[in-house]
């Protein structure tokens, strides 16, 4: 989806021009010929299609200080860069005081107005990003900063909000990659631990012979290699939430020990002569049935209960894909924050084509997948080729990256510079082949495409004759039809 921008300028001939140049480079377009109407389309209630304001500021009646005020006061997310034909040191400072993030004397050129705006939306994806990021390392972060609005995932929110009010354990469900620990997160936020600490414990990574000392701490010289005090996540989370991920791996005799903690509200480090009073709250996760776990015997029934009192299920992406569009721009938004990209969304085919994706990954492998086709991109808009794994097809390489392989690898980018025989660099899933398996079909390939002359094989290449029948050897080649000249 393209960001729009909101032209403000009294003069038509002006606001054309303008247009012109902000949509030539790909970005939507609404107009204002003055800041009452340029306030109503700000503020109203589409206020969030525009993405970024070029604002005049010498007009008739509310002038472009006067607008540009109002917005700070209203809605100071949004970015304003101000345009004058007056380039004034005091009216620079005054406007950059009020808020404006960038000031452009006209008349500017095409590429510093694109510049400003392009700057503008990076700094407002980054005010974002950090933003999110701190509300997450602080504990705080709300429902309403989760992504999505599908029906499915409301429910979720709705179960979430009420389960926060209540200091009751919650067992969130769901398959792996739907995103339980955001949703774990935005309870703890929605709580009165907001801003507490909040712990995480993936229950099935951690070594059998070390799930008492990490959970519940241990004291000094308690067993071999204890050369100091630990405390464990119980009480590093004291106040606040801790999180058990993957709930349905712990060991039966940790799950004993789990379930006197929650009926008694304190823990017995290793080693310790007294238990250790915690007031910890207490959200689980898994991927399993636990219920089936239960009826096999790898899951304790008491604890299950203990634990299960306030469920949550997560649906999977196939069943919230109208969440997608905006998961991809917000992955977007966020690569190109961490990355320094330039990518500015996903041409409509590629968001169809994400839409009937399967995901067995979830909102993970989505995340994943859009990383790696940021990285493969050539343009400004992501394209089905940039999925070589979802699309079948193999991502547009540069000449560059054609040259680098001498012409001789497939990059799919015409029909006329695609050989029936020609070496891909990608297998079927569209990932990276070996090195190994790449060098023995191009070697394969040249013999076949030069009828066996080795000597122009091995020119070609650019080895040596002897590398390359030694190299023939080592991938035992067909050579039968070889010559020698």
């Amino acid at each position: 989806m393209s960001k729009t921008v909101l032209i403000v300028d009294d003069d038509p001939t002006q606001r054309r021009l303008l247009q012109a140049v902000v949509e030539k480079s790909g970005f939507s377009t609404l107009q204002a010929d003055n800041g009452d109407t340029a306030l109503e389309i700000a503020l109203g209630p589409d206020s969030e299609k525009v993405n970024v304001m070029l604002l005049d500021l010498v007009m008739p009646g509310r002038d472009g200080m006067e607008t540009l005020a109002d917005l700070q006061t209203k809605r100071p997310d949004l970015p304003v860069i101000v345009l004058t034909g007056k380039g004034s040191i005091e009216a620079v400072v005054k406007a950059m005081k009020s808020g404006a993030r960038d000031f452009i004397v006209k008349p500017a050129s095409p590429e510093r107005i694109i510049v400003s705006i392009r700057n503008a939306l990076e700094m407002k994806t980054l005010v974002k990003e950090v933003t999110r990021l701190k509300k997450t390392s602080e504990g705080s972060l709300q429902f309403n900063d989760l992504i999505g609005n599908a029906g499915s995932m409301r429910t979720v929110v709705a179960m979430g909000e009420r389960g926060a009010k209540a200091n009751i354990p919650i067992l969130i469900t769901g398959e792996s990659g739907v995103g339980k620990e955001v949703i774990a997160r935005a309870i703890q936020g929605a709580s009165e631990r907001t801003g507490k600490p909040f712990i995480t414990v993936n229950c099935g990574a951690i070594p059998e012979n070390l799930v008492e000392s990490i959970l519940f701490g241990h004291e000094k010289g308690s067993f071999t290699g204890a050369n100091s005090k630990h405390l464990g996540k119980f009480q590093e989370a004291h106040t606040g939430t801790l999180f058990l991920d993957e709930i349905g791996e712990l060991p039966l005799d940790m799950q004993v020990k789990l379930l006197r903690v929650l009926q008694e509200g304190e823990v017995d480090p290793i080693g310790s002569k007294r238990p250790t009073p915690v007031d910890v709250r207490i959200i689980s996760a898994t991927n399993r049935d636990l219920q089936e776990s239960v009826n096999e015997g790898r899951f304790r029934e008491d604890l299950y209960y203990r634990l299960n009192v306030f469920p949550i299920a997560v649906p999977p992406l196939r069943e919230r894909r109208e969440d997608i569009p905006a998961l991809t721009d917000h992955f977007i938004k966020r690569f190109n924050a961490q990355e320094r990209l330039s990518i500015s969304g996903a041409e409509r085919e590629t968001i169809e084509m994400l839409q009937n994706y399967e995901w067995k990954g979830n909102v993970r492998q989505l995340e994943n997948s859009i990383f790696r086709a940021m990285i493969l991109s050539d343009g400004h808009m992501l394209k089905p080729h940039d999925f070589p794994q979802i699309s079948g097809m193999n991502p547009v390489m540069t000449n560059e990256s054609k040259s680098d392989l001498d012409g001789l690898i497939s990059s799919e980018v015409s029909d006329d510079a695609v050989h029936d025989n020609a070496v891909s660099v990608l297998d079927r899933e569209g990932h990276l082949r070996t090195l190994e398996d790449i060098e023995r079909d191009l070697i394969q390939f040249a013999i076949e495409n030069y009828s066996g002359h080795m000597s122009e094989v091995a020119r070609r290449l650019g080895i040596g004759r002897s590398t390359l029948y030694r190299k023939v050897r080592e991938h035992a080649l067909d050579v039968d039809n070889v010559r020698t000249a």
